[in-house]
């Protein structure tokens, strides 16, 4: 039988996941607010047309979107379609879903895409939890696709993404603060070097030091974050993960001072 998945949100993501599923041989409608038309994606004209003869619906838009997709949907949807909702928003969101659709039959598969999907689309590592979890990951092993599930309702998934995403973004902004700062400095070719090397010498013991050396050192530490964001604003450079470091080292610090 033709599984019929419905994309809503045909940006960057949500047309390359269209485009996958096509050419995988699934039927594909679509819809997205500004218009975008994909190859092969039977557009159609709201969400509510979008999701009336689907059997899996793939969220796709934004945080901010995602309920309001849903409310629009919701007068179509019909029992047993799965909701897979592929947005990076908050665990509270995912849960305003499945609140949404309490006594329906409509199951929510909450889905953290776990690497950009450009240049992966359907191959993009998910990791889905939720009610609708299980058979969300049986549609699409029927194209190939494995989906790693996470135990637990529609949040648990996206949790574990946002909170990963603390450290990598924190850390690619603070790269990318320190970089600017270097430049500034006249010695980016050193410092792009020298954090080279310190990446490359991580190991699994290197986040037991990392925590346990801001903590036993937080007082020396935060004085030298506190001379490492002066000297930021010397250079014109705005000190955002600086002076946040230096606040949090300040903070314990000051908590084992008392």
């Amino acid at each position: 039988m033709t599984v019929r998945i419905a994309v809503l949100g045909l940006g960057e993501a949500g047309s390359e996941i269209g485009r996958d599923l096509v050419a995988a041989g699934a039927d594909v409608r679509g819809y997205d607010p500004k218009g975008i038309v994909v190859d092969g994606v039977q557009p159609r004209g709201s969400e509510a047309e979008t999701v009336a003869d689907a059997d899996l619906v793939l969220s796709v838009n934004s945080s901010q979107d995602a309920v309001p997709a849903l409310v629009n949907a919701l007068p179509a949807l019909r029992p047993g379609t799965v909701w897979a909702d592929l947005n990076t928003a908050p665990p509270g969101v995912k849960a305003a879903l499945v609140e949404q659709l309490a006594g329906r039959d409509v199951p929510v598969a909450d889905v953290a895409l776990m690497s950009p999907v450009p240049g992966k689309g359907l191959r993009a590592p998910m990791l889905v939890s939720g009610e609708g979890a299980a058979r969300y990951a049986e549609i699409l092993a029927g194209f190939g696709i494995q989906v790693a599930i996470q135990p637990g309702p529609a949040g648990e998934a996206i949790s574990r993404k946002l909170l990963r995403s603390v450290f990598y973004k924190g850390l690619a902004a603070a790269v990318v603060e320190a970089l600017t700062a270097a430049e500034a400095a006249g010695c980016a070719d050193w410092l792009r070097d020298d954090i080279s090397g310190e990446l490359a010498g991580f190991d699994e013991r290197a986040i037991d030091r990392l925590v346990d050396g801001t903590h036993r050192h937080a007082r020396r530490r935060a004085d030298e974050m506190t001379a490492a964001t002066d000297q930021l604003i010397e250079l014109g450079v705005p000190a955002r993960i600086s002076a946040a470091a230096r606040d949090l080292l300040v903070e314990l610090r000051d908590r084992q001072d008392t």
